[in-house]
Formats: structure tokens, C-alpha cells, sequence
């Protein structure tokens, strides 16, 4: 088989795990596989990188940090191979560059657009270990891009569709999925198999094991993805085909996320075409809208709110301002101090009664819903952050995840 391999921060995070993931690595080796390994930077690196940049400047170049932040992989990747290599195992470290990575021109945020495997297959023929530098690649002008925090994974999962890989495996500091963040609710279960789809709902809604563009990726390209903990030779959890999952539970998982901040527009403009004029700027900005309502007010003018990550929240600040300014709306309101916290499950498509019970779980606990939205496999409600736990746990209890 080939395989390919990611590790991340936790994994490597210093020089007695990298040896560790060493030793793992030489074992998939040993029993006749080839390896690809795809490693992040050493736990709490690329803060500190950051912290750096900071001490200079509050906004620094985009492409300066893209040059700065790349170096962290580069590191990891270095020092595993040569772990490798004094084990006796022939193996190379390859920048994104190098393994042929080209993405978009957006620096701090890019995508990769496509991949040149040619190198990465002449060092497998070879019968070496090749050792990626995750996060990272070049653009059309031969700048060096990165693709955003847990852009390993992307990375991982995009060689693994270019060089038609059996099997990627994604190693954390947790040993697979779980139907909630054992952290909050100790009654958790590892799941042993979870569809594309529900994974990447529960990705995008705040579960930190997995970055949702990977899973998105993998269900695009059919890569099967497992996702264990480098700690043990505990098994994952399979993200596969929602047809290889026999038996499709009526909920998966329950998913928090903390990093939303919600934005109230007040008195705005009901005309034709303002929504319209307001979303295409904060996208022409890179601001990543979740949640909207609108409600009409009274008379011309009409309320919107709608919900973004808090590393938005400036850029949308700043969109938000020139309507300010241009009188097309009257005043306009921040809160930090919001969660989302959600349902997910393949089941929900045949099962009715779903969003009920979330409903009336969060009446029972005395949480107020400020926002709700849906699709056809999840629902989620945006309530006040001091709830969120409480909310997790009610949920998780509600739907038996714990049976």
C-alpha cells in the first residue's frame, strides 16, 4: 500500500516524539508500505513565530508571514528525516515547494490548485520515506504561500489524492472522533466510522480534530481518512462514503464552537440590492459569513444579523464602516461572548422530531436560542457562551450518544 501520514503539532512536539513518530513511521515501513509523512510544526511553534512578527508590527506583510510561518514545517520535516536516517531508513524532507505544491495567490489563506507529484514518486521508486512540510506551498510567481491554521491536514489529504494513495492517516493527540469534546462531556464515544459529510459538518462547526477544507478535500478527491493518536496503537476513526456506512445513526456527534462573534445591523436601508452590496464586500474581503437573519423593522428600514469567526471580526468591522459612513445604516452592534453549538447526524434526512428535542433540550436547561440554521443533516443554534457546556452536555444526553 502507500500510505501517507500526517502528524501534527502534539505529535512532534518535541524532540522525544519526533523520535516517536520515527519509530511509527519505520514500523508502516517495515511492513512493506510506502510512506509519505506529512508533518506541522513542533506544538506551540508557529505562535511563537507570530509572537515574533508581533513585537515589530500589529499587521504585518501577509507574504512576509507566509515566509516566516513556513519555517516551522520545515524544521519538524528536517528533523524527522534525519531521525530516519540514523535509524538506517532512506528518507528525504521536501518543502511544499519541492513536493510540488502550487496554490492560489492569497498568502496566510491560500488553496492549492494543484499538485506535481513527480518528485515525491521518483524518491518512492527510489524506496524512500519522503517527508513533507505541511501548511505550505509556492504560488504562479514562486512565492511561498500558506493555507491557513491546520492546513496540514489539507496538505496531507491533497498528496494523498495526487499520488492515489490506499489510505491517509491524520495522527492527533486524540485517538479518533468522538460524538462530543471529551473535554466537556466524559460520556463521549469514539466513533468507528463517520460519513464525509457529517465529519465535514462537524469540522466546519467547531470539532478541532479534523480542518473541515481537508474533509471537504478527501470526500472530492475519495481519499479514505483515518484519524488515531500517535500516543498508541489504539484504532480511529474511518471517514469514508456515507454508503460504507451500514448502519447510519439518527445523530453523530454534538460539535461546540467558541470562535464566533455575532454582528447586528440596525436600521438598514430595505432597498433592493442591499444584502447583496453588504455580503459581496465582507466576501471581496475575505470574511467568512456563517449564519444570517434579516427581519423586517418598521417603515424603510429592515435589521440584519449574522455571524463570523472572531479572526474576521476586524476585517468585517472595517466593511461594515463604509455603510456606517454612507448612511445605509444606523448603528451597528458586536458580541464576542457567543457560542454555536450543534447536532449532526445522516439520520436526521428520515427521522422527524430532530430539531424538537434540540429545542426543547435547551428549553429544559434554561438556554435562550439567539439564532438558529439548518440543512438537511444538522442544526445549529448560537447561544450565549457561558451556556455552552451546559448546552453540550444536555444535547449529548438528549439524542443517548452515550448508549
Amino acid at each position: 500500500m502507500l500510505i501517507v501520514q500526517k502528524f501534527g503539532g502534539t505529535s512532534v512536539g518535541d524532540l522525544d516524539r519526533i523520535q516517536n513518530v520515527a519509530n511509527r513511521v519505520a514500523k508502516t515501513k517495515d511492513e512493506g508500505h510506502d510512506v509519505v509523512v506529512v508533518v506541522s510544526a513542533m506544538s506551540g511553534e508557529t505562535n511563537k513565530l507570530v509572537g515574533y512578527a508581533e513585537h515589530f508590527s500589529q499587521n504585518p506583510s501577509k507574504p512576509e508571514m507566509d515566509m516566516l510561518l513556513s519555517s516551522g514545517e520545515r524544521v519538524t520535516a528536517s528533523l524527522l528525516s534525519i531521525a530516519l536516517q540514523e535509524m538506517g531508513y532512506k528518507a528525504c524532507a521536501m518543502t511544499g515547494r519541492k513536493a510540488g505544491i502550487l496554490t492560489d495567490n492569497l498568502h496566510t489563506k491560500a488553496r492549492i490548485e494543484e499538485i506535481d507529484p513527480a518528485v515525491m514518486n521518483t524518491s518512492l521508486k527510489e524506496g524512500k520515506i519522503v517527508v513533507v512540510a505541511g501548511f505550505q506551498g509556492v504560488n504562479e510567481n514562486g512565492d511561498v504561500t500558506t493555507l491557513g491554521r491546520g492546513g496540514s491536514d489539507l496538505s496531507a489529504v491533497a498528496i494523498a489524492g495526487a499520488l492515489e494513495a490506499d489510505l491517509c492517516e491524520i495522527y492527533t493527540d486524540v485517538s479518533g472522533i468522538f460524538t462530543t469534546d471529551p473535554r466537556i462531556e466524559p460520556k463521549a464515544k469514539k466513533l468507528e466510522k463517520i460519513s464525509y459529510d457529517e465529519m465535514l459538518e462537524l469540522a466546519s462547526l467547531g470539532a478541532k480534530v479534523l480542518q473541515n477544507r481537508s474533509v471537504e478535500l478527501a470526500k472530492k478527491l475519495n481519499v479514505n481518512l483515518v484519524t488515531r493518536t500517535s500516543f498508541s496503537d489504539e484504532e480511529g476513526t474511518l471517514i469514508t462514503k456515507e454508503e460504507n456506512i451500514m448502519e447510519k445513526p439518527l445523530v453523530s456527534g454534538i460539535a461546540l464552537d467558541k470562535n464566533q462573534a455575532r454582528i447586528s445591523l440596525i436600521g438598514v436601508s430595505d432597498r433592493p440590492g442591499i444584502a447583496s452590496d453588504i455580503f459581496t464586500k465582507l466576501a471581496k474581503a475575505e470574511v467568512n459569513v456563517d449564519m444570517i437573519i434579516q427581519n423586517r423593522a418598521h417603515g424603510e428600514i429592515t435589521n440584519i444579523d449574522f455571524t463570523v469567526p472572531k479572526g474576521d471580526l476586524l476585517d468585517a468591522k472595517e466593511v461594515v464602516a463604509e455603510f456606517l459612513k454612507e448612511g445605509d445604516l444606523e448603528n451597528d452592534v458586536y458580541n464576542e461572548n457567543i457560542c454555536k453549538v450543534s447536532v449532526v447526524g445522516v439520520g436526521m434526512k428520515s427521522h422527524a422530531g430532530v430539531a424538537a428535542k434540540a429545542f426543547q433540550t435547551m428549553a429544559a436547561n434554561n438556554i435562550n436560542i439567539n439564532m438558529i440554521s439548518t440543512s438537511e443533516i444538522k442544526i445549529s443554534m448560537v447561544i450565549d457562551e457561558k451556556y455552552a457546556e451546559l448546552a453540550v452536555r444536555g444535547l449529548h444526553e438528549a439524542y443517548e450518544l452515550d448508549k
